[in-house]
């Protein structure tokens, strides 16, 4: 069973390209991943500052791994950097 993971952000004023460039930056090394099955980022049309990466993992296993390797690390200190409130996660398992 698949796990599908939605994670919405939203920048501050003025560093929505910083956000766009740090979650762009993410989908080749994480699609390297061994788990990794998709990595989607999206921009809300009606607000540049919200974004979502759609991403699917062959499990829990493959995306505890994702939090611990050097390219989401290096992330998550921009995000402290660029994001107007902490971002979510949610977990979706197929029905």
């Amino acid at each position: 069973m698949s796990l599908t993971v939605i994670a919405a952000f939203e920048a501050k004023s003025g560093y929505e390209d910083r956000l766009r460039t740090a979650l762009e930056g993410m989908i080749e090394p994480s699609l390297d991943e061994a788990g990794c099955l998709a990595y989607d980022p999206y921009t809300d049309p009606n607000n540049p500052r919200r974004m979502v990466i759609v991403e699917e993992w062959t499990g829990r296993d493959a995306l505890d791994f994702h939090f611990t390797t050097p390219h989401f690390h290096h992330v998550r200190d921009v995000l402290d950097l660029v994001l107007a409130k902490p971002f979510t996660i949610r977990y979706l398992h197929d029905a």
